[in-house]
């Protein structure tokens, strides 16, 4: 309500969180907004960090005639950098489990190959009840390490089969790949 009593004005904000949403809800309003990145507004900073510094920093930075601005994402956008976000954290979830259930196996002396063709080699005898070398209350953490692992895989290829679907779907996308060693991924 407050901006839209206001005449047409420049806004700054600083590109961080929830920043996108609010520059398409004032831009609709009918006024001019701007993106900057943090580290181009911290120079502006004459004093400790809050808010009313912070917004005293975003005003000098957003009149200078060559600031640099972030582009304003649209929906869209913002979800295809979503998903390849999503993306990194579950590959990223995946290693983790994999390393989880590397370490805590070595400690009853089971080892397998690096890579993932040894995780698997390592779950056959998880879930082997002929092997004694684990401790039943082990074995009940390392099959719920193994559940998750198998979660993550999937939500991996669920994720990475939409990614491909986005960039045949679009024009960027097809655009994009038709340039060497470009891929979906």
């Amino acid at each position: 309500a407050f901006f839209e009593s206001l005449p047409r004005c420049l806004v700054g904000i600083e590109a961080c969180s929830s920043s996108h949403y609010w520059a398409r809800e004032l831009t609709a309003r009918g006024h001019d907004v701007r993106l900057l990145p943090a580290q181009y507004v911290k120079p502006y900073l004459k004093r400790q960090k809050n808010d009313a510094a912070d917004a005293e920093a975003i005003c000098e930075a957003v009149t200078r005639p060559t600031m640099r601005f972030v582009p304003v994402k649209s929906p869209e956008q913002q979800s295809v950098m979503m998903l390849h976000r999503v993306r990194l954290m579950l590959n990223r979830q995946r290693t983790q489990i994999s390393n989880a259930l590397r370490a805590h196996l070595s400690e009853f002396g089971i080892v397998a190959p690096i890579g993932r063709n040894g995780i698997e080699q390592l779950l056959v005898v998880v879930n082997d009840e002929n092997e004694t070398r684990i401790p039943a209350d082990a074995r009940l953490c390392l099959r719920m390490l193994e559940a998750q692992l198998r979660v993550v895989k999937k939500q991996i290829l669920e994720n990475d089969r939409r990614v491909r679907a986005n960039a045949r779907e679009t024009e960027l996308g097809r655009r994009l790949m038709e340039i060497p060693g470009v891929g979906p991924l």
